[in-house]
């Protein structure tokens, strides 16, 4: 026994001289270590006084050891059971932020992995290390000649002690980020369009009009002429097409800046903009929730005038918030639209009315889409047409 203890010692007196060589932070091992000693001190009060059994202690010890280093060491395991559960690249760090663990698919989307397990993470990967300090958490990666696109995001890992570790996951977004791409190219097109349009087609045509309003005032038989009113219709109709597409290509960018709007207070104010003549506005309830003010007023708009177009000038519009998904509607008593044609009345220029110009209701799908909503046609309670908004940010 007294051999035993002997060689003991010795061991802990290693352990204790490569503890202090060791740049890493081995307190919690050392701690453990030292727990195995306790069942000497138990061992030498058994033998010398009567306050405990005398038996041996060490089997104790060696259960607490094993039990400790299960706590303070299953954070390592975790690190190796996350990085290869996953497709995706995932990088396991410690507490330093030091490479601990890498999984197949990182290794093969960054060859510099290789035999950089110790490694600090700035060191290695620093575009990898950039991102997760940065707002906009996107890599992009040239992979065969194309850009590729990784969302970046971080999780902790293992106990509640101190020095939790953290895994490194890559997503590939690239898909999102082209088509996001490309609909800024198409935003900057269609800008470039309405720039066209306002400038070259709507200074001749204001030129046309003023011309005409002379003609009319200098010659009293223009007034009562069927080709001067069918020239002033004209004139009107392309007025009017001219602010719509212009509209069309403006409402269609993603919504930045957001607010709080009252859908009640929305409502009314685009039903006091539209021509109503008889036609008669119902809110039936409330809704407060984010959106662009100036945009959801001319998509109010919009709705309102393609009921009184399609309805009739003594029509009834109703408001109000969707019972069971976040969102709110417009219905009106009107006709309603066919079920045959719900699909295509969002399409630019589709129209049924002769003296219509097709973009009104492709500016509401514009101005849904800026937003992030989603909008589908349905019959009303009257039978007639019913545009639902899905998807709104209620404000509590």
């Amino acid at each position: 026994m007294g051999l035993s203890y002997a060689l003991a010692f010795v061991g802990y007196f290693m352990l204790l001289e490569l503890f202090t060589e060791i740049d890493l932070d081995t307190r919690a091992l050392l701690a453990l270590v030292g727990i195995t000693g306790l069942p000497v001190v138990f061992d030498i009060i058994g033998y010398t006084t009567p306050y405990l059994i005398d038996i041996t202690y060490e089997p104790l010890g060696v259960a607490v050891f094993a039990v400790g280093v299960a706590f303070v060491y299953i954070d390592q395991f975790d690190a190796i059971q996350l990085a290869g559960e996953r497709d995706e690249p995932i990088i396991a760090l410690d507490a330093s932020n030091h490479i601990r663990d890498t999984n197949r698919a990182a290794q093969t989307l960054f060859p510099d992995l290789d035999g950089a397990e110790g490694t600090p993470l700035k060191t290695t990967l620093p575009r990898v290390a950039d991102c997760l300090d940065s707002d906009d958490a996107i890599l992009k990666l040239q992979q065969e000649g194309r850009p590729r696109y990784y969302h970046v995001t971080e999780t902790p890992y293992g106990t509640a002690k101190a020095g939790l570790g953290r895994t490194i996951l890559l997503t590939d977004v690239t898909d999102r980020e082209r088509y996001r791409e490309e609909l800024v190219r198409q935003n900057e097109r269609l800008e470039q369009f309405a720039s066209l349009v306002s400038h070259d087609l709507r200074n001749p045509l204001n030129v046309a009009t003023g011309r005409f309003e002379l003609l009319r005032g200098d010659v009293e038989e223009v007034a009562e002429n069927e080709h001067a009113a069918a020239i002033e219709r004209a004139l009107t109709r392309m007025e009017d097409l001219i602010r719509q597409i212009l509209s069309l290509a403006r409402d269609g960018r993603p919504v930045e800046q957001w607010d709080a709007v009252l859908l009640s207070s929305v409502a009314q104010n685009s039903w006091e903009m539209v021509e109503t003549n008889a036609a008669e506005l119902r809110v039936e309830d409330d809704l407060t929730f984010k959106a662009d003010p100036t945009r959801l007023q001319r998509l109010f708009e919009n709705l309102f005038r393609n009921s009184i177009d399609h309805g009739g000038p003594d029509v009834t519009v109703s408001v109000g918030v969707l019972p069971d998904r976040p969102g709110f509607y417009v219905a009106d008593d009107g006709p309603g639209i066919p079920e045959s044609d719900r699909e295509s009345v969002f399409d630019p220029g589709y129209t049924t009315r002769e003296e219509g110009t097709g973009f009104g209701l492709a500016i509401v799908a514009e101005t849904v889409a800026a937003h992030g909503w989603k909008i589908q046609v349905t019959e009303s309670e009257t039978g007639g047409a019913r545009f639902e908004i899905l998807g709104v940010e209620i404000v509590a």
